[in-house]
């Protein structure tokens, strides 16, 4: 929507520089011209609201109880809102709001944290995922209606990724009379309990105030006293009548955080909670009444099932990241371009012309922005495509439990451990990777623009500390390499044990391209046959020949900490040690993974979108974007490929020279790229990312808002500035006694 005042002639004539149409790669973004523009309709639903429950206006001045309470009523409202336009109402949502292809669209038009977001991020995405037929058919319509208001309670006070030392309890009871197999009495039920303190569940989204149910993951202890490990269990914590706590349950909010405030983060304490037997997620494995355990998994991949969920959320992560970074370069950008700093043309008298510098004209700056627009860009076709593959590989699981089917049958709906364990460890390396890129990125936006980027109204305080959450929910960036390196150093035993085999056994996987790579340096193959073969800079302006160095550096770090690890053995130190040992190689191996299916994916969705929206001006300037990624990276980690010889420090000047270049190839479509992303300035909340340009009155106007200007004088001038310059607590009378 065009903005309804005049905009700022410097962005105009930004504007005007654009060599594409950002149109056409808003589109992309949307997957389709039809899609931008029901975005566009379900964002202007909630801009316009007659109830005017969704302004931002006095965010910012709000306190943390009023905030959460205001994004209470957003969460209503939206259902009321979904439900009038007839969202929900596809064959294949039966009714579901949040299973709707625009529920996604209408929460983030909202430009706030809901607090009860969990509920269809985790909560009902794990009942489809583990729950069997007869259970979803009870709980999904509670859920459907909004009755059932839940979160997903894994992380306990003293236990966070480490699942398997989850402390919660599910223990069996046997009860009633076992001749009687009618009696519902007879039927069996659950105690889950939290045997101390660290077992407490902790930091779960929606469970403090805002949730009545809880899927509680538990150790499981059957009928005759065997832990069975880890399981999913629906446990209601607040009654439906009133919302009060079920007996037994102590659930709180865990207090103000860094950002994220309108969430309900909560604990919860279970004191030997009696739920049905029935309220075990049972799709996978099942308790008799008996108390007897058994498992009904189908194959050694559908065993994985249980981390479905996580996986889902991380890529969702990734888009997320992707999103979080375009809105906080589009703010530094605009602002960038409209900030004037230093006259041109400066004699050495220091006299000058009136005409001032954009500061996004400044090299510094540039380098400090594009990379982080190129990133934004990169996560985005790097999270839609690891969306659509988990969703693939989600179906087919299910198929394989609905069917019965085995590994060793025929077709496409068959899958390999290797497969879900890669698709694992491709999420856990991007999650790290790109939630890391992006809370820096969001802090470097703040810091590019000066001191009007500290101020609240900026809108990049909020959106960073709001988004620093996302480094360590869902597994610890510093953590999650280590999940990444198991499964690689499986590909590099595989490739030892049997080169044709493990070509095949990884060919559907993201981590292929390491196999080919891995098995010349296993063989010793000479480095002369494996440097870069670049013989001058403009051979670096080709984006393939940057793939080949991210998949060259991938697999001989890679192979590095396999036989770091296994010398540290063979030097008789426990696999423990040696482990230990090899975590900051793993990082690397991992942010090394992460940089190569980025910038692979990134080219790969360039192509595809050639094939259906883009065209060639819009590929063109999607090229440049691709390029300055993988440039731009293989300048920062230097010495990851001059440590083996692959780069000289002759290629590496002329690679540095080659991002120079791209800067300024970029600069002219800089605004227009950060305007291809359509984010209304509603969604944005900053006075310096306006469309119009017109920071300057915004800032002051939001000042103008501060509720210290309401009165004059100021608050806090009776009861107290006026004792001391009108009263004269603070006369001097002369030497005093120190006594």
């Amino acid at each position: 929507p065009k903005p309804k005042h005049s905009v700022n002639p410097t962005l105009i004539a930004e504007r005007e520089k654009a060599t594409f149409n950002p149109n056409v790669i808003t589109n992309l973004f949307d997957s389709s011209p039809s899609q931008t523009e029901r975005r566009r309709y379900i964002q202007q639903l909630i801009q316009n609201d007659p109830s005017n429950i969704f302004s931002n206006d006095d965010n910012q001045f709000l306190h943390r109880k009023e905030r959460h309470v205001r994004a209470l009523a957003k969460v209503v409202r939206l259902v009321e809102l979904a439900r009038s336009i007839g969202m929900g109402s596809d064959t294949n949502c039966n009714g579901e709001l949040i299973l709707d292809k625009d529920w996604s669209t209408l929460t983030e038009a909202t430009g706030d944290d809901l607090p009860a977001s969990l509920h269809w991020h985790m909560f009902v995405p794990n009942i489809i995922s583990l729950a069997d037929e007869e259970q979803q058919k009870v709980w999904l319509k509670m859920c459907r209606d909004w009755k059932m208001i839940g979160c997903y309670a894994q992380t306990e006070l003293g236990h966070g990724s480490n699942v398997r030392g989850i402390e919660t309890t599910a223990t069996f009871v046997k009860n009633g009379n076992d001749d009687n197999d009618d009696d519902d009495d007879n039927d069996g039920h659950w105690i889950i309990h939290s045997p101390t303190l660290t077992s407490l569940k902790f930091w779960p989204g929606t469970l403090g105030r805002t949730g009545n149910h809880a899927m509680v993951i538990a150790r499981l202890i059957d009928g005759e006293g065997i832990d069975r490990g880890v399981h999913n269990f629906l446990v209601q914590t607040r009654s439906f009548d009133d919302h009060s706590l079920m007996p037994g349950v102590t659930c709180g909010d865990i207090g103000p955080k860094i950002g994220y405030n309108n969430a309900d983060n909560g604990f919860a304490k279970f004191d030997h909670v009696k739920i049905p037997r029935r309220n075990m997620a049972m799709r996978f494995a099942e308790v008799d009444k008996h108390g007897v355990y058994r498992k009904k998994i189908v194959s050694d991949a559908a065993a994985k099932i249980n981390y479905v969920t996580m996986m889902q959320v991380r890529s969702w992560i990734v888009l997320e990241a992707s999103r979080c970074l375009r809105m906080g370069v589009t703010i530094a950008i605009r602002y960038s371009a409209v900030r004037k700093q230093g006259f041109k043309n400066e004699n050495k008298e220091g006299s000058a012309n009136k005409e001032e510098n954009q500061i996004i004209d400044y090299k510094q700056q540039q380098y400090r922005l594009f990379p982080l627009l190129a990133a934004s860009y990169c996560f985005f076709f790097t999270g839609k495509k690891v969306m659509n593959d988990l969703k693939t590989i989600e179906k087919r699981l299910m198929l394989l439990s609905t069917k019965g089917k085995t590994n060793s049958g025929k077709g496409g709906s068959t899958i390999t451990k290797t497969e879900v364990s890669d698709i694992h460890a491709t999420t856990s390396s991007l999650k790290s990777f790109t939630t890391t890129i992006t809370a820096d990125g969001l802090e470097d936006c703040r810091k590019s623009c000066g001191g009007h980027g500290f101020l609240a109204s900026s809108g990049l305080p909020e959106k960073s500390t709001t988004y620093l959450v996302h480094p360590t929910v869902e597994g610890d960036n510093h953590m999650l390499p280590m999940q990444v390196v198991k499964v690689l150093l499986k590909l590099v035993k595989d490739v030892q044990t049997d080169y044709q085999k493990a070509a095949k056994d990884w060919d559907r996987c993201e981590a292929r391209y390491l196999v080919k790579p891995v098995k010349a340096i296993l063989d010793g193959e000479e480095l002369d046959n494996r440097r870069c073969g670049a013989t001058s800079k403009n051979d670096f302006m080709d984006v393939n020949i940057c793939l080949r160095a991210y998949e060259h550096r991938s697999a001989r770090l890679l192979v590095e900490v396999a036989n770091q690890i296994q010398e540290d053995i063979m030097n008789g130190n426990s696999f423990e040690v040696a482990w230990n040992s090899a975590l900051i190689q793993m990082q690397r191996v991992s942010r090394a993974h992460s940089l190569y299916l980025l910038l692979n994916n990134f080219v790969n969705g360039i192509k595809e979108g050639r094939k259906s929206l883009l065209g060639p001006n819009e590929e063109s300037v999607l090229n440049d974007l691709a390029l300055l990624f993988g440039l731009y990276w293989i300048e920062k980690e230097d010495g990851e490929f001059l440590a083996d010889g692959y780069l000289s420090a002759e290629q590496i000047k002329w690679i540095r020279s080659c991002v120079l270049t791209m800067l300024d190839k970029i600069r002219p479509n800089a605004v227009a790229l950060v305007d291809a992303n359509d984010f209304p300035d509603f969604l944005l909340q900053s006075t310096l990312g306006r469309y119009d340009g017109n920071v300057y009155e915004a800032i002051l106007e939001e000042s103008k808002k501060d509720p210290l200007n309401v009165t004059e004088p100021g608050p806090g001038y009776t009861q107290n500035l006026k004792r001391l310059i009108v009263d004269g607590v603070g006369v001097y009378s002369g030497t005093a006694s120190r006594l």
